[in-house]
């Protein structure tokens, strides 16, 4: 049983479609973008605070250990970026959507959703236009992080999945580790000491249809069951946000942030492990953030 009293006042103003897998578009309820109409963008916005010395010094970072690898493409940089970030920012289950990346990395601690949020602020400042799909994930999928915490746990959790246009395409985050260094073996369970943020590195993540995994529709890297409705593409997390709002209500935010914000959502990397390097499966942090109020 999940919640709804934390969540805060949704109006719908008519019922969108539903797709053949059951998932309802946001796009007919006016809210969003087609599959490939937001533009996305370079530029600063309030939470992708670009300018900021601590963003600034961390790209700096990114590129310095990018260089040192030969990591010369902005796909090669965007992974090692992710590495850091994985190795550095402690995985927390924090439900402030809005929180400005240069705080996340001066606490060193942030969701899911948050840590992607650094990718992001990354990618524009070296070149690389981001945009986010918008989806509300129904909350049974973070069932496994809180097994005695269900009802506490809320009915939907609205999703910003960061995209990138990459050699012009827009690739989602998990298509940054796409080819044979990744197996769809042993996919992501929400379960243990790895997270959603960690996970794109060594499995497949898809929210759409089952197809796009394989033949088998019980594929460990098909999420699309917990799809409960795509709310379209967004130039920003920023605009996502202040359309369809956070998951939880500023009540609820500002009860649960002090404790959540702090509790661990995965386990530390093991001291041999390297933090940067570009991530194949044996060498990704196995710790990260369970992507609780918003993505993670």
């Amino acid at each position: 049983m999940t919640s709804r009293l934390l969540m805060p006042v949704r109006i719908t103003t008519r019922t969108a479609p539903r797709t053949a897998a059951g998932t309802t578009t946001g796009t007919a309820s006016g809210t969003g973008t087609g599959a490939g109409d937001a533009a996305g963008s370079t530029r600063p916005t309030p939470i992708l605070d670009l300018e900021h010395p601590d963003v600034v010094a961390f790209v700096a970072r990114a590129l310095r250990e990018a260089d040192e690898r030969g990591a010369v493409t902005a796909r090669d940089r965007l992974r090692v970026a992710h590495g850091i970030v994985a190795a550095t920012v402690r995985p927390v289950y924090s439900v402030e959507d809005l929180r400005r990346v240069s705080r996340t990395l001066r606490l060193g601690r942030g969701s899911c959703s948050q840590r992607m949020a650094v990718l992001e602020a990354v990618a524009r400042s070296l070149g690389v236009p981001t945009r986010v799909r918008g989806m509300r994930v129904d909350g049974v999928f973070w069932y496994p992080r809180f097994p005695r915490l269900h009802a506490f746990v809320p009915e939907e959790v609205v999703l910003a999945w960061p995209e990138f246009r990459l050699d012009g395409a827009w690739v989602a985050i998990d298509g940054l580790f796409g080819g044979d260094e990744r197996t769809r073996e042993h996919g992501f369970t929400n379960t243990g000491p790895e997270t959603l943020f960690e996970a794109v590195a060594r499995t497949g993540v898809d929210w759409d249809a089952p197809s796009a995994c394989g033949a088998d529709s019980a594929a460990p890297c098909d999420f699309s069951a917990h799809l409960r409705t795509d709310l379209g593409r967004f130039t920003s997390r920023d605009e996502l946000f202040a359309r369809h709002g956070q998951t939880l209500c500023r009540p609820a935010r500002t009860l649960a942030e002090p404790v959540l914000g702090r509790w661990s959502a995965g386990a530390a990397a093991p001291a041999s492990q390297d933090p940067a390097g570009p991530p194949a499966p044996a060498s990704q942090d196995p710790a990260g953030p369970p992507a609780r109020s918003s993505a993670a």
